[in-house]
């Protein structure tokens, strides 16, 4: 009879391999209820006190290694001195050495909506790993804030980005962003596109963009976000006269993507630390262009897509900057590399099935000859990692098209799940395929902790739980330095 026993047990453990070998990772069983996020209202929000008060201050970065800038604010009125921005090193000292930049200043009109003035001044030469305090206003209006600049560019330099997607202005979205302040370790968070969700809203209103900016200073004054444009920022609506895509996005989210030779700021990368950041545009010139009422769900128009992508993305401005760009990256100076953009590449959830495909088909296999580290991406709400994949060998003769393991693939991101008002994606593709190795419907955010050029600590957290607690977390290994293969945490 034991013997009978232990037969059924060695046949249970045979079973269930196969099992996780056909079905790939793991679905969570934690699923958020998926209706949508209530969205906090215009009044939640309102302007600072004071007259002509700076308002929605936020950070990004300046230049391409870090020792750069730009402080970023909104103000009623243009006001003599409201475009200057103070700033020196915090010290406890006496010798306080008080510096003055004067910013660009613009503003905007859309439909029936009139911009406050958008002021952005970019400060360089700032010394590394240094904190400094700055001021925004006039008189009785000057408000103070403070940022810390990155460690120097180097290999071994520990670093911390929060990475947080598809956010809104929700009460879920306030969750979110309060759970990632709540850890002191994140230190720049990266932002793969979906801000505001004005475009929700009749006529795109444009208050809410005010409303998110407000939303977002108490985190973002003080730390730079890295931002790539999402579907929900191109505010293209030309039945209401408006035919200039991500012209409100462009005039109040400035980067610094000269610094890389871009000639377009919805593509760009920065060096930040250990890490070597490209920001690609899912809905610019590599083919792959959509506006919110233009999707490519269907899967036999991707087919098509595809085929014609390949002429007609190839010598795109997209396309020619990322293949000098990866050509520039210096994996001994910044061993970590990570991409975002907006449309994932590898998605298992039904909403927005394969609508990165073209893109994926574009450059996957710069990717790969690359060693990408990290893809992050959102659109999709709910969160997904895969495994390290590649579908890079197929031609029209061979049938290769499923997707394989592959050492010096990217892992890829799906974290779409800040708490947007279009709530929780909930419906997975069935079986789980062999490149998701975990998915879930929840709100969150995640962490990147890098800790030299070998390893750094991935960890995603759900809103429901607390913050030390991680949903799904890994150590990564460097593609470059040391590709060995990661095994997830429980």
């Amino acid at each position: 009879r034991s013997l009978i026993n232990m037969k059924i047990f060695m046949l249970s453990i045979l079973l269930l391999s196969i099992a996780t070998l056909i079905n790939g990772g793991i679905t969570s069983k934690y699923v958020r209820q998926a209706q949508p996020a209530n969205e906090m209202s215009l009044e939640t929000f309102p302007s600072p006190a004071g007259h002509n008060a700076p308002e929605q201050v936020h950070l990004t970065q300046g230049d391409h290694n870090g020792r750069g800038m730009i402080i970023s604010w909104v103000t009623p009125l243009n006001l003599d001195g409201s475009d200057v921005v103070t700033y020196w090193i915090a010290s406890n000292g006496s010798d306080i050495k008080r510096r003055k930049k004067k910013a660009s200043t613009s503003s905007y009109k859309f439909y029936d909506y009139s911009s406050g003035f958008l002021h952005h001044a970019t400060i360089k030469n700032l010394e590394y790993d240094t904190k400094y305090m700055y001021e925004v206003g006039t008189d009785k209006s000057v408000r103070q804030f403070s940022f810390t600049t990155p460690p120097k560019v180097g290999p071994d330099v520990p670093y911390t980005f929060g990475i947080i997607g598809d956010l809104g202005q929700t009460y879920a979205s306030n969750e979110t962003l309060y759970h990632y302040m709540s850890n002191p370790k994140g230190q720049t968070i990266l932002f793969p596109g979906d801000l505001a969700y004005q475009d929700n809203h009749p006529n795109h209103d444009q208050r809410k963009w005010d409303t998110w900016g407000r939303f977002m200073e108490p985190c973002a004054a003080y730390q730079p976000i890295i931002y790539a444009a999402g579907n929900h920022e191109i505010d293209f609506v030309p039945n209401i006269g408006e035919r200039h895509a991500f012209r409100p996005y462009i005039h109040r989210y400035h980067n610094a993507f000269k610094t890389s030779g871009s000639i377009s700021p919805l593509w760009y990368s920065v060096r930040r630390g250990p890490a070597h950041i490209i920001v690609l545009s899912s809905y610019s010139g590599y083919g792959n262009r959509k506006t919110t009422k233009q999707r490519l769900v269907n899967i036999f128009l991707d087919f098509v897509y595809i085929t014609l992508i390949s002429f007609l993305g190839k010598y795109t401005p997209q396309y020619v900057w990322l293949e000098q760009e990866l050509k520039n990256v210096n994996r001994e100076e910044t061993p970590w590399l990570i991409v975002m953009v907006h449309s994932p590449w590898y998605n298992s959830v039904n909403y927005h099935y394969m609508e990165g495909e073209s893109m994926r088909v574009m450059f996957e296999s710069w990717f790969v000859n690359s060693k990408v580290d990290l893809v992050l991406a959102g659109h999709v709400h709910a969160y997904e990692r895969s495994e390290r994949v590649s579908n890079i060998k197929y031609n029209i003769t061979n049938g290769l098209s499923t997707p394989v393991k592959d050492p010096n693939a990217p892992i890829y991101i799906t974290i779409g799940d800040g708490g947007n008002i279009e709530g929780i994606a909930n419906s997975f593709t069935d079986p789980q395929p062999s490149y998701s190795a975990y998915r879930e419907s929840s709100f969150g955010h995640a962490l990147l902790e890098i800790k030299n050029k070998t390893h750094a600590q991935y960890t995603w957290h759900r809103n429901q739980d607390n913050e030390p607690v991680a949903a799904d977390s890994l150590m990564m290994h460097n593609r470059y330095f040391f590709p060995k293969e990661e095994i997830a945490s429980d």
